[in-house]
């Protein structure tokens, strides 16, 4: 029988939501005594257990045929073997989010990339930081490091840093101020641009058609509410996202309906506000597990 490997992040902060994601899926896995290898019990998907920025060559190598990745990891790499060729980015995924900025000293007079022409920029992505300055026009030298970028201009190796921003904690810490983002990035989902095996395609269409049912859930909600019948039209108007609803007749009611609908957006508490301002009552706003269009 066929089988797909998927590659997650071993540890980190990738890795208990990929694995949270596949289990979602109704992916069960029987785990090896290294932990590096996990056998798929239920469907026939196993795992693999690796290095984050391992993961886009494995799926350049053939070693694996799907990975969840940083995006911005991704195409590091993908600039680091191919020029920027090589993976297909098959979901983008919702979580994971991370900025590549520039950053410089406190006292520097740069007030854009383009102030950084000529200059010193140290960081860990020393592919994806040199394409994305080109991009401006900017001609920078790349000073690659593995970690601790941002004590790079405090030590006089470089006049700025492209690194991950969070907070800016560290960036305050080190006496940098975030200059420019260059870059958004989240976690997706990634497969090798070879294509697959028939067999093998069935299999991904599945696991697709799974995780598209489980990102839908986790934004979606379904909404029941009471609603007066002449204000049925104006009601399913404020709900964001929603397709058309179902009415239920109220017993002993003919003024009302139930009303109930998936909500595909997110429902602010302004959105009930208005709801109850258009008439709706009773309203219950409930979380969906699982969802197949």
């Amino acid at each position: 029988m066929s089988r797909i490997r998927v590659a997650i992040q071993k540890s980190g902060r990738l890795s208990d939501k990929s694995l949270a994601l596949l289990q979602g899926c109704g992916l069960q896995f029987a785990r090896s005594k290294d932990k590096l290898f996990w056998y798929g019990q239920d469907f026939p998907v196993d795992l693999l257990l690796v290095r984050d920025d391992d993961i886009p060559r494995m799926l350049l190598d053939g070693v694996c045929e799907l990975g969840i990745v940083g995006q911005n990891v991704a195409r590091e790499v993908m600039l680091e073997r191919n020029g920027g060729d090589g993976l297909d980015e098959l979901r983008p995924l919702r979580f994971g989010g991370c900025r590549l900025s520039l950053a410089v000293p406190e006292d520097s007079g740069a007030t854009s990339a383009k102030d950084l022409d000529g200059a010193r920029i140290a960081t860990s992505y020393p592919a994806l930081t040199r394409h994305l300055l080109e991009q401006q026009g900017v001609n920078a030298s790349i000073v690659e490091l593995a970690g601790s970028v941002e004590i790079a201009p405090g030590l006089g190796t470089a006049e700025a840093i492209a690194d991950l921003v969070s907070t800016g904690t560290t960036l305050r810490a080190n006496h940098l101020r975030e200059l420019e983002v260059i870059y958004r990035s989240t976690a997706a989902l990634f497969s090798g641009a070879s294509p697959l095996p028939d067999d093998k395609q069935a299999l991904l269409d599945r696991l697709l058609m799974r995780l598209d049912g489980v990102l839908h859930a986790a934004e979606s909600k379904y909404v029941m509410l009471h609603a007066p019948r002449d204000a049925v039209e104006a009601i399913t108007e404020l709900l964001p996202g929603a397709e058309q609803p179902t009415l239920l007749r109220l017993e002993g009611n003919r003024d009302k309906v139930a009303l109930h609908a998936v909500c595909r957006e997110t429902l602010f508490w302004e959105h009930l506000e208005a709801l109850k301002a258009a008439g709706a009552s009773a309203i219950l706003v409930m979380p969906v597990e699982k969802m197949l269009a």
